[in-house]
């Protein structure tokens, strides 16, 4: 029996693949990354799974009675396996009818997600490609995960919303110059197990350490210990979630009192300092923003602050934002406030001290600057102009018409009639999914790609089931990593099983374009091609790469990255004229015109703090008994992908999430380990597993993200979630008129025991009917 290893890589690591006969026996980490290894549990099972769709499906409402505006109940009806032809008939067909009587605009090109890792297997480059190709399509901008950050620091540095991931000091430099890392929202190592792009070895915790090691020293602010690795030995101060502004403004409050502010950066680097300096002493609304007046807002004593402050001008200092801190109400705020203090601090353009957006929020990040420029399926424009700010999804699909404040900007919400999605699982990423789920069932049609019967899959009208990154041969390049990396096949899709590319040329053909989408080329073609157009790109750095069939069966080729040379505010302290950033003054805006001139108030265009809606200073907080929520990045899987692995069903408790609490408060609502509670808010509920810990501040819960959507009553708004997803709870809420991103980490919620929990049924297979099924039958 012939019997090989293949290699191939995710976005959470390399793995290796041992294979007979075309099945896959085992899967395991390569011996040089132990952290990949318990990511690699269950890979294997993952590609025959009960759960992996192998043939199209048809809603039966929607194959009985067509497409309609109202009255849906998808997730709430049987899915109707019907033939490839007719799939591929009924997707060209509805796409022509909905671009013919309502025009392009109609059509909505969902690809939220990772998915692939590959440079041409990726679904988000593949479905914009086909949508932009067949007329156009109204689609979204920015991410959940940095949605408020992508706004807001080009008014403030310049540069686009990711820019600052290469600007910010690199643990190497930290590691070399630091002496303080203020680290708001920690930089936990859960994150940093993923990396965008793939990932040959995972080097974070080992370049984090480094840091330690050398002398530097970490303070964590945070509501959480554990987010900051234990071997830091970070001093932890706790901290109110949603008040971290209100501390960094007390921090300068007293570096602006003791005169320790660096007076020639702020002078010569940056605009507006009087505006904010008035607005800190208190000379604009009658509040000083004193470390008294933060202690009652963030409940960290004003010594502390003190201290922390003095601390931050004393030293070569890292304040440094985790991407989360962000994802709240007014979370523009804290970023504008970091940049401020950062530039106040003395350590803003000198190695190893200034701002950090994000480090190790993925495994890319702090790691290195720049990418290897590698090639990738080429992107026509699109001919719709129409788009979202992603978050907008549900108010786009309930409100036809309406207009949205974004940005200085005024966007009317186009009327969409069908939603077309691959790649992504929005019943993961989108906040108050109740309301997404009446939001999901406006649209006369819905398509998805997926692989397994995810919980967007269940919701769909027509699936189109595709292989998996496992059974396609493609290459990948991580971001911020140093290795081309390839991606073998290591299994036949299932018989008839197309890719995302099959798939779409299938279409493009029936609607009248395959030849402008597929270029003449198959998917073996394409991924040639890119990797030809990769080879002469790198020879230019002098890098050698073999062929392609000795490359796919290699381990990879690691591409140094080119010689850093002075970072963007080290350039911009030494010749500010020289080295102007990309703002309208050429300088860091500490205030900034252009965002006051938009006129929001909570957005005054300099950092403020402005009271969350939903926080543990509101005050029936404490007497109605709520909790503040907080919702991170699981540490066994990515996102909501592969739920149902063995590594992602190793952190559950009887098949459910969790749900984190102080073990006072255990004590006090009569629970314990393992005990079922419901957690529930006026608009949801879902049900977890209790886990207690004394590293947590007390009245603040935590859930992983990515739990698959479980609702007791499938298709019905409100119901209970049996799985434990924390977007049930979370408010659908802008952070400002100006990001208009995710306010996930806004919500307060209660808790209560519950004796008697239905199991959860999130990776039951779905139930199939047969043409001809009453629509009704499982409602």
């Amino acid at each position: 029996m012939a019997r090989e290893t293949r290699r191939t890589t995710m976005h959470w690591g390399t793995f290796d693949f041992d294979v007979e006969d075309g099945a896959v026996r085992s899967t395991t980490a390569p011996p040089d990354d132990p952290e990949a290894a318990s990511m690699s549990a269950g890979l294997d099972a993952t590609i025959r799974h009960p759960l992996r769709i192998t043939q199209p499906h048809v809603r039966a409402g929607w194959l009985e009675r067509g497409p309609q505006r109202a009255g849906n109940r998808r997730g709430g009806e049987p899915m109707i396996p019907v033939g490839w032809d007719e799939a591929y008939d009924l997707v060209a067909a509805e796409l022509t009818r909905v671009r013919e009587e309502f025009g392009n605009e109609s059509v909505f090109g969902g690809s939220y997600g990772w998915s692939s890792a590959g440079r041409f297997h990726h679904a988000q480059s593949q479905i914009h490609r086909f949508l932009a190709l067949d007329g156009g399509y109204t689609t979204s901008r920015h991410t959940y995960s940095v949605g408020a950050q992508q706004v807001v620091l080009p008014h403030v540095l310049g540069g686009g919303g990711m820019a600052m991931f290469d600007w910010n000091p690199q643990w190497s430099e930290i590691a070399k110059h630091g002496e303080l890392v203020i680290a708001f929202g920690g930089a936990p190592l859960r994150n940093a197990r993923v990396n965008q792009g793939g990932l040959r070895r995972h080097r974070a915790a080992e370049a984090q350490q480094a840091c330690r090691d050398a002398g530097t020293k970490f303070v964590l602010v945070s509501p959480i210990r554990d987010d900051l690795a234990p071997g830091l030995l970070a001093e932890w101060v706790p901290i109110r979630p949603g008040t971290d502004t209100a501390l960094m403004l007390a921090m300068a409050h007293h570096i602006l009192r003791l005169g320790l502010e660096d007076a020639d950066f702020l002078d010569r680097c940056c605009v507006g300092f009087d505006r904010f300096r008035s607005y800190v002493m208190g000379e604009t609304d009658g509040q000083p923003k004193t470390p008294e007046w933060s202690e009652r807002i963030t409940g960290v004593p004003a010594t502390i602050t003190r201290e922390l402050a003095e601390a931050t001008a004393r030293c070569r200092t890292v304040i440094s934002l985790s991407w989360s801190i962000q994802r709240a109400q007014h979370g523009e705020q804290p970023y504008w406030a970091g940049v401020t203090l950062a530039a106040m601090s003395g350590s803003m353009g000198r190695p190893g001290g200034g701002f950090a957006a994000g480090l190790s929020a993925n495994h890319g990040i702090g790691m290195g600057r720049g990418s290897m420029g590698v090639a990738s399926l080429p992107q026509p424009s699109n001919p719709v102009d129409s788009f979202i700010p992603v978050a907008r999804i549900s108010d786009l699909l309930l409100n036809p018409g309406a207009t949205l404040p974004f940005n200085g900007q005024s966007i009317t919400y186009p009327d969409i009639r069908l939603v077309y999605w691959a790649g992504g699982n929005p019943f993961h990423h989108q906040q108050d999914l109740n309301k997404l789920v009446r939001a999901w069932n406006t649209p006369e049609t819905v398509v998805i790609h997926d692989s397994w019967w995810t919980p967007v899959a269940r919701r769909a009208d027509i699936v189109i089931p595709v292989a998996t990154a496992l059974e396609r041969d493609d290459f990948a390049a991580g971001s911020r990593d140093t290795h081309l990396l390839p991606m073998r096949r290591i299994v036949d899709p299932p018989l008839g099983v197309p890719t995302d590319f099959e798939a779409f040329r299938s279409i493009a053909a029936r609607r009248g374009f395959g030849a402008a989408f597929d270029e003449g080329l198959d998917g073996a073609g394409w991924v040639r091609r890119l990797y030809s157009e990769t080879v002469n790109r790198l020879a230019v750095r002098g890098a050698v790469l073999p062929d392609f069939e000795k490359f796919l069966h290699s381990d990879g080729v690691d591409i140094p990255m080119e010689p850093d040379g002075p970072g963007v505010f080290e350039a911009l302290r030494s010749d500010p004229e020289r080295h102007s950033l990309d703002t309208p003054s050429g300088r860091i805006e500490i205030f900034s015109e252009t965002v006051s001139g938009f006129g929001y108030e909570e957005s005054p265009g300099h950092a403020f703090w402005c009271e969350p809606d939903e926080w543990l200073g509101r005050p029936d907080a404490e007497t109605d008994g709520y909790f503040h929520l907080l919702s991170h990045q699981p540490r066994q899987r990515l996102h909501s992908q592969l739920d149902f692995a063995a590594a992602s069903l190793a952190t559950k408790v009887d098949g459910r999430e969790t749900v984190t609490m102080h073990t006072e408060d255990a004590v006090r609502l009569g629970v314990a380990d393992g005990d079922v509670v419901r957690v529930f808010n006026s608009r949801g509920a879902c049900l977890a597993s209790v886990l207690t810990t004394s590293g947590i501040l007390p009245r603040v819960v935590v859930m992983a993200t990515g739990g698959w959507y479980d609702p007791e009553e499938p298709g019905k708004p409100g119901s209970l979630d049996l799985q434990g997803n924390p977007n049930v709870l979370t408010a659908d809420l802008p952070t400002s008129r100006l990001g208009q991103a995710s306010s996930a980490q806004t919500c307060l919620v209660r808790i209560e025991s519950v004796q008697h929990a239905p199991s959860s049924r999130a990776h039951d297979v779905p139930r199939v009917g047969e043409a001809g099924s009453d629509p009704d039958r499982f409602v």
